[in-house]
């Protein structure tokens, strides 16, 4: 029989285990952050979005409202159409979606509904937020699936793109 692992091991194994999935976080969001960019440029608000199934980009979107004139054109849900095409599943068990800014209602309960495994979000949003900020439709513990939520990655850029494009915005006015 092997030996029992320390208390102090397992605190090691564990931070080493966070710092890993931090380091992986930031990879990823760096590419939600460029999707949000070509939204950014398109002068779209610049939201971005990836969804990854065993350490691959399996769906990419950015936030096409208004040059789609389509309501539904959020980043979330373009990512999700891509990923759930390529998995040829509806179901995303296992993938985990990387978003620069906190999910509306609507993508939230797409989110819940693609059965997605874990949300990483870069920045909040006090005034449509629904992951946390004006209710947490991703936890609700009456659904049939509740949502893994890491919050904050690369929050201060994420933050910044937003807050310089409505700055942009109201100086066109």
């Amino acid at each position: 029989m092997g030996r029992r692992r320390s208390k102090e091991e397992k605190e090691q194994e564990e931070k080493l285990q966070k710092e890993l999935q931090e380091k992986q976080d930031i990879k990823y969001m760096k590419e939600a952050v460029k999707q949000a960019k070509k939204a950014y440029a398109l002068g779209e608000v610049p939201i971005g979005c990836v969804i990854v199934y065993e350490d691959k980009i399996i769906g990419r979107g950015y936030n096409r409202r208004t040059i789609d004139k389509n309501t539904l054109a959020h980043a979330e849900l373009q990512a999700i159409r891509k990923a759930s095409r390529k998995m040829n599943d509806w179901r995303l068990e296992d993938c985990t979606l990387y978003v620069t800014l906190e999910p509306c209602q609507m993508c939230s309960g797409a989110i819940v509904q693609a059965r997605i495994r874990r949300v990483v979000i870069g920045c909040m949003n006090p005034k449509a937020g629904c992951a946390g900020s004006i209710m947490n439709l991703l936890q609700v513990p009456q659904f049939n699936h509740q949502v893994e939520l890491t919050t904050g990655i690369m929050g201060e850029e994420c933050s910044r793109m937003m807050k310089t494009f409505f700055k942009e915005l109201r100086q066109k006015k």
